[in-house]
């Protein structure tokens, strides 16, 4: 089959920024359609980007673009999304549930609500995308849900620093666990996505350390050539799968990483949940939840 997503629909959560925005504007380059769901309607100055603005630099890439201000914590925001999305551009090809909430604070700390808002989107906002995405997907011809989050290990260590994050972005990967399975039969590809190291996003830079953080991270750009690598493949014959992004590539051919690095002089960090770097230039940090 092609290695291309020429006229594919994608409906990515999360992407007036950072990965999400990465992984469509990779898309775009190829001339596919993106739907951009997620609930930036106007500028923030510590998150700078907006669904139009996010629109504006797709359709420049070379893609068709369509801005939907979508909360997906709410079940009826997300269906009117994807049937938008559906009826504009003929049907939904692939889903990328991208958006996630974080909060580092351990358990004396954390307010419920904070506690409430992370498992609404990261764990449940991926299970309802999911289930209004799939009458789309059933029909499309190589269809693939791509969720951002880690591999499944119960190590205590990735859990006791920041166990309501840990459960919430868990929740993300059980519901590619599960429906993998589930799905096998449809021919619908479920799988995760994770990086080997920090990614220099605005989340990254105002939660995890500022400029000193961003220096020793990686560009989105490599999440978004992983993931391109990825919805590429044969759905049938690439599914339930957690996928790191330096694996992904060095599977396509790519070992030479520098690139993607914000400062080839600096090691990159290792990212959360991760047991030791794959690729050289990484190193652990402070921020590690198995530091």
């Amino acid at each position: 089959m092609s290695r291309t997503l020429h006229g594919k629909t994608l409906f990515i959560t999360g992407a007036s920024r950072g990965i999400g925005l990465a992984i469509a504007k990779r898309a775009a380059q190829d001339g596919a359609n993106v739907a951009i769901a997620a609930k930036s309607v106007t500028e923030n100055p510590k998150l700078p980007g907006t669904i139009f603005t996010a629109a504006a630099e797709i359709e420049a890439a070379g893609g068709k673009a369509l801005a939907i201000s979508c909360d997906i914590r709410f079940d009826d925001q997300v269906e009117a999304a994807m049937q938008k999305t559906a009826e504009i551009f003929g049907g939904v090809d692939i889903l990328i549930n991208n958006a996630s909430a974080i909060d580092l604070r351990g358990i004396d700390l954390l307010d419920m609500k904070r506690f409430d808002l992370m498992h609404q989107i990261n764990a449940r906002g991926s299970y309802l995308c999911a289930k209004l995405a799939l009458p789309h997907l059933r029909k499309a011809e190589n269809p693939h849900i791509l969720t951002l989050s880690p591999p499944l290990d119960l190590n205590p260590k990735w859990f006791a620093p920041n166990l309501a994050y840990t459960m919430a972005k868990y929740g993300m990967s059980l519901v590619t666990l599960g429906l993998a399975k589930d799905l096998a039969r449809d021919g619908v590809a479920v799988n995760s996505l994770w990086p080997e190291t920090a990614i220099a996003t605005a989340a990254v830079g105002n939660l995890l350390g500022g400029d000193e953080v961003i220096k020793r991270s990686r560009k989105p750009q490599i999440v978004a050539d992983a993931a391109h690598a990825i919805l590429t493949r044969p759905a049938r014959e690439t599914t339930g799968n957690f996928f790191i992004d330096v694996n992904v590539l060095a599977q396509e051919g790519v070992t030479d990483l520098s690139a993607y690095a914000v400062d080839p002089a600096q090691p990159a960090v290792l990212d959360f949940f991760l047991e030791a770097p794959i690729s050289p230039n990484v190193v652990k940090s402070a921020f590690h939840a198995g530091k």
